[in-house]
């Protein structure tokens, strides 16, 4: 006999494929390497730690300097489910980026509850404009600024890049994010979030226009739940359908196998791995370099 349909079994089912850690093999382990790179390349590398890119306290960014000028720069914003995480746990890539000749930065944008979902949006926002327009002074140009994110902050960068005011970069690298928040609203993750369903569909990138990026790349790892699958594949088909005949990005899409959602972004940079290597290539075709 099935089960019925209530309430209280779609809340779980929501809260399962909105939870990552479900398919993940060692999630616990995988952001307490985040922590340890993360400490290991602010100890070892030249950076500037909490440049304020705004005028708010959570608006602040790690840089890494690239070791030549006019290089392109990655900017990696994190993930957490808008509501853990920060700059701190995310500068885990800046070795790999910067001995491939780029440079890096790690974006912080504030977290849940104590910042609504639109502010953190508006802050990633301000923060892509912000290397933009110093891109020089930060090593790089501003023709060849990049965009990563991870899960929340997957997100939060196609939020930031698209749209009328959208920010324009060279190209976006995608990972395992949520691009409809419709189903959010009736999960866990709204405990801290208290979206509205008008607001969460708002927030979507999917209901937007497509990203002001020259290549967009897609990418999650085979371990990840069937909601977040579902969400990559729809998120990449509107782009594709409408940004086809518009002169919209370029799209690829990536799944990688033996990676999940938490040890993917671990590759950025790394040209072993395949996601690392899409990436370099992307870096590597960038105006000028």
């Amino acid at each position: 006999m099935s089960r019925p349909h209530t309430a209280g079994h779609r809340r779980e089912v929501l809260d399962r494929e909105l939870s990552p850690s479900s398919r993940a093999r060692d999630a616990r382990g995988t952001l307490a390497e985040y922590r340890k790179r993360s400490l290991a390349a602010l100890g070892m590398l030249d950076h500037r730690a909490d440049v304020a890119y705004g005028p708010d306290p959570a608006e602040r960014l790690h840089h890494f300097p690239p070791r030549r000028p006019g290089a392109p720069l990655l900017v990696f914003v994190h993930g957490g489910h808008w509501q853990e995480s920060g700059r701190e746990d995310a500068c885990f890539a800046a070795p790999a980026l910067l001995a491939a000749g780029a440079g890096y930065i790690a974006l912080g944008y504030g977290l849940a509850p104590g910042r609504r979902l639109e502010e953190m949006s508006a802050s990633v926002r301000r923060g892509l404009a912000w290397v933009r327009e110093n891109a020089a002074a930060l090593g790089g140009r501003s023709d060849a600024v990049y965009a990563a994110g991870s899960s929340a902050g997957a997100h939060l960068v196609a939020m930031a890049t698209g749209g009328p005011d959208g920010v324009p970069l060279a190209g976006l690298c995608l990972l395992s994010g949520l691009y409809d928040l419709r189903p959010v609203v009736g999960s866990y993750v709204n405990d801290a979030l208290g979206l509205s369903p008008a607001t969460a569909r708002e927030m979507s990138p999917l209901f937007r226009s497509p990203p002001r990026a020259g290549r967009v790349l897609l990418a999650r790892g085979r371990y990840e739940t069937d909601e977040y699958a579902r969400q990559q594949e729809r998120f990449s088909a509107a782009l594709r359908g409408r940004g086809g005949t518009a002169g919209g990005p370029v799209v690829e899409d990536l799944v990688v196998e033996d990676r999940d959602h938490f040890d993917l972004p671990l590759d950025l940079g790394d040209a072993a791995t395949v996601l690392g290597r899409t990436v370099l290539g992307h870096l590597g075709s960038a105006p000028g370099w």
